[in-house]
């Protein structure tokens, strides 16, 4: 599973926040943060699909639990801020997510 590949594609959808992280050198840490991230709450949801279905087919329960994993991720990230909105909001938002969820493991 190509988790990194997943998360590219979310911050290529906020260009805000992607080349903010760029300019500040971050884009890449952050990056692999978030496919951590993602990664945990795929298999986190495998294992819940898998107990409530115990019979079902492991692809489709696989294939689902990403559906919910992505869809968890992307309403966790920041989205983009409106036009006029200062850029380093962005940021800002981005980076107290990642203290907030390293601050729990």
């Amino acid at each position: 599973m190509q988790y990194k590949t997943i998360i590219h594609e979310m911050l290529q959808q906020r260009p805000q926040m992607r080349e903010q992280l760029r300019k500040s050198r971050k884009l890449l840490p952050t990056l692999e943060t978030y496919a951590h991230e993602l990664k945990s709450s795929h298999e986190g949801w495998k294992k819940m699909l898998s107990q409530l279905r115990p019979g079902s087919d492991r692809t489709q329960i696989a294939s689902e639990a990403l559906e919910m994993a992505v869809k968890e991720m992307e309403d966790r990230l920041p989205s983009e801020s409106p036009q006029g909105a200062s850029e380093p909001l962005v940021l800002d938002a981005a980076m107290l997510f990642l203290r907030h969820r390293t601050s729990r493991a």
